[in-house]
């Protein structure tokens, strides 16, 4: 891997920077040995044993004049070769700084006391996938890790964490071991069967855990598909989703792969900043400019793809090595000017050891005999002596960012987001896009610039869907889908009087009092008040016809008091026919009562002044009804009824049914009267705004009472209706009482069965209607005979009928 050899110039760059800089253990040089673990364990370990050992052949334990004065230990880019080396260097608790970002066992702190990374803790890593998708709202994912404890460890970890954040995994594909498919037959096609299945998956959304193998394996996979299928690596649209190990690299043998597969992808990144100096030291490194380099020529002719002319190695390649080539030639997969998220972090432990040594050197008189000489002597100077130093060490480094550890010896910082966008000549460029800062506010530690993301071509630059299912439209709510996973649903319809004015609601709730579903129901709409308006079309009709009635009874009343001296008029009490109708007269006026918008005042008078109306003008009827009816029976012979002829008579009937009713209305105001009162519910787009009965008892009550007048007073008269008398009004006031036991028999389920101003309406209807049936069968009758018959109305015809 070419661009590994990075982080070796990063540490020779470090160690040079720190030499010369004089306020840093002047004193003092730094050197330094690399050794490659060769992603081996057997390797890792003995390059370990070699650290510790003399120059010339591993010798643990022995120290001699050779010994390398050794303090401190700087690698492990993956967790099995940190664990690998941790388990020799802890026994001599010599400091391990690596640069793995997953911690090689559980319990670092208390297993590895002396093993350090240069990474945030992983758990932050999670974190932030989990954030990131759900910022996208994005939960139908997929995840590719490798077939190993790490890649089980990692589906493992965040598998659950997702599926507590309403995020499903759709798939999750552990990729093989590469180098087992280039010699053998099935295995190859079962990668190829991988990758088949894993890019004609409908998944848009893969998490892969970035490590070495798994990217090289990806990388194959999609190579094989594109040569088995014909197809082009770009048409793969995919939204990667890397983890920090991630370098965005190629391997040498797989120049021909098309890097814009990765085009708009999304990675982790280790916090890095551009170190003042380093593009500089790049652009001067030729073949011969490192002496003891032995990785630099290794790296130049698989760069370059060149051989020198004394290669032993026989390849193919593109022509002989000058050892002048620019390596700010090379396209980025194969080797990066500036310095990556890994290399920074090798940059940051050797600032750290260096850091340090200079406070072990300046804080206390102990220490400071070590560095007389100019060199750290090992006599004198243990490495397990810098493990309390550097549990508490923080500085600032050259590039501006402070670097301290946390309690667990991890590097107490977050993780960048990095958008990835390639170019069709192999080059790239990363844009930070985001920022994981675990160490922030609640509400700062993640952040997201969607304007600055370049999506993949497939996508058309908008912004991915990743949804097992369309969203659910506002007006609808989500439905469990037997036998699938819970991000797939059904959409049904709210229920009648609810909403979700959101997509994919959960359920669906309920407008407030004053507010009401729309159509569509996703939105609440205002109520409109409800009431019987004056200005609206039923209220001026209904207010015509009580004003219209009104004068007619004001007429009829004028026509009987002017020919108040006629027979017609004198016969059957004409102080019952005054007062019938002026109470009829009352009763056309009290409907108005009821229009308009409800007050104190006109709740307390509508039924008290309706009853109490009402009962007089039926005991006026009543009256009358049985005034008729003794004044027949006074004619017979012998009769004693005579004494009961007169006024007394009827003006006891007329007070007394009177003030039995007005006693009731009385009782019903002192103890539960009514008042103004809003109904919120009864209309589903309206605010009734009513009077509230108070007592819906004492209402039947004077309802009852006034049906019972009328029932009497209806008996009366049907039995009255034959008596032989010129001006008999038994016949009128049957029908009369008939039409009014009719109107207000019919009027109970009426108005029980509307609400609002129609129930107002039926009321005041039912008053207009009986209150002309009395005027009408009663008193029209005796107008034409006034008006239009003058000759009927004499005492002559009178006894001539008898």
């Amino acid at each position: 891997m070419p661009k590994n050899y990075q982080h070796v110039l990063s540490l020779v760059f470090t160690v040079k920077e720190i030499n010369e800089n004089p306020k840093i253990l002047p004193n003092v040089s730094f050197g330094f040995q690399i050794y490659d673990s060769f992603l081996n364990a057997k390797m890792t370990q003995q390059n370990t044993l070699k650290l510790l050992s003399m120059w010339e052949k591993i010798t643990p334990n022995f120290k001699c004049d050779k010994q390398k004065n050794l303090i401190a230990v700087i690698g492990g880019l993956n967790s099995e070769t940190s664990l690998h080396m941790a388990t020799i260097l802890g026994i001599y608790k010599i400091p391990q700084i690596a640069n793995c970002v997953f911690a090689p066992v559980m319990n670092v702190k208390t297993q590895l006391p002396s093993f350090y990374r240069m990474v945030p803790n992983e758990a932050y890593q999670y974190a932030g996938i989990v954030h990131l998708l759900m910022h996208f709202k994005w939960t139908w994912i997929g995840i590719l890790a490798a077939d190993d404890d790490n890649g089980n460890k990692f589906m493992q970890t965040l598998i659950p964490k997702l599926a507590q954040h309403g995020i499903c995994t759709a798939l999750s594909e552990k990729t093989p071991d590469i180098s087992q498919a280039i010699d053998n037959l099935s295995s190859f096609k079962f990668i190829l069967s991988k990758a088949v299945s894993l890019t004609m998956s409908k998944v848009k959304i893969l998490i892969v855990n970035a490590e070495f193998q798994t990217m090289t394996c990806l990388m194959w996979m999609i190579y094989f598909y594109g040569l088995v299928e014909d197809v082009r690596e770009t048409s793969i649209g995919k939204v990667w989703i890397m983890t920090a190990q991630w370098e965005f690299s190629s391997e040498t043998l797989h120049r021909a792969f098309n890097n814009h597969v990765f085009h708009g992808a999304l990675s982790f990144a280790i916090h890095s900043n551009e170190v003042l100096g380093f593009r500089e030291f790049l652009l001067v490194l030729h073949r011969n400019s490192q002496k003891g380099d032995d990785f630099l020529r290794i790296f130049w002719e698989e760069a370059f793809n060149c051989s020198f002319s004394d290669s032993n190695v026989d390849k193919h390649t593109n022509g002989t090595c000058t050892g002048q080539e620019k390596v700010e030639s090379l396209p980025g997969a194969l080797f990066e000017m500036s310095m990556t998220g890994q290399s920074y972090s090798i940059y940051n432990a050797v600032q750290a050891i260096a850091h340090v040594l200079h406070k072990m050197n300046t804080s206390k008189l102990k220490f400071r005999g070590i560095f007389n000489t100019g060199r750290m002597d090992p006599p004198h100077l243990k490495p397990w002596q810098l493990n309390p130093f550097l549990r508490s060490i923080s500085f600032n480094n050259t590039a501006g960012d402070t670097v301290s550890f946390d309690e667990n010896g991890e590097l107490a910082a977050g993780f960048d987001i990095i958008n990835w966008v390639t170019f069709p000549n192999q080059s790239f460029l990363r844009v930070k896009v985001g920022r994981l800062e675990p160490q922030a506010s609640p509400g700062q530690k993640f952040s997201m610039n969607e304007e600055s993301i370049t999506w993949h071509s497939m996508f058309d630059q908008m912004l991915p869907l990743a949804v097992c299912n369309d969203n659910c439209h506002p007006g609808y709510r989500r439905k469990k889908k037997e036998g699938a996973p819970f991000c797939c649903y059904d959409c049904t319809l709210c229920p009648e009087g609810k909403i979700s004015d959101w997509k994919d609601m959960d359920d669906c709730y309920k407008c407030p009092e004053d507010q009401f579903p729309n159509k569509d129901q996703n939105q609440c709409l205002p109520k409109l008040l409800n009431f019987l308006s004056f200005s609206e079309p039923l209220g001026i009709i209904l207010t015509f016809l009580a004003v219209s009635f009104s004068l007619i009874t004001t007429l009829v009343l004028g026509i009987f008091i002017k020919n108040q001296n006629t027979p017609i008029v004198k016969a059957n009490n004409r102080d019952l026919t005054f007062s019938l109708l002026f109470s009829i007269l009352l009763c056309f006026y009290c409907s108005v009562l009821f229009i308009g918008r409800p007050h104190t005042v006109t709740c307390y008078l509508r039924q008290t002044a309706f009853g109490i109306i009402f009962s007089v003008a039926v005991s006026c009827i009543l009256a009358k009804t049985i005034t008729v009816v003794l004044a027949f029976m006074a004619t017979k012979p012998g009769s004693r009824m005579r004494k009961w002829v007169g006024k007394k008579l009827t003006n006891v009937i007329l007070l007394s049914c009177s003030i039995i009713q007005v006693s009731i209305c009385a009782v019903w105001l002192c103890t539960a009267p009514p008042f103004p009162d809003v109904d919120m519910y009864s209309l589903a787009e309206e605010i009734v705004v009513e009077c509230n009965e108070g007592s819906v008892f004492m209402f039947y009550c004077v309802l009852g009472y006034l049906g019972l007048l009328a029932i009497v007073s209806f008996t009366v008269a049907f039995q009255a209706r034959k008596l032989p008398d010129s001006f008999n009004e038994a016949r009128f006031i049957t029908f009369s009482m008939l039409m009014f036991c009719s109107v207000w028999l019919s009027f109970v389920p009426s108005y029980l069965s509307t609400k609002g101003k129609h129930m107002v309406a039926v009321e005041i209807f039912s008053i207009l209607a009986s209150s002309a049936g009395l005027l009408g069968c009663i008193f029209f009758p005796k107008c034409y005979i006034i008006i239009l018959r003058p000759d009927l109305n004499s005492k002559h015809h009178l006894i001539r009928r008898n």
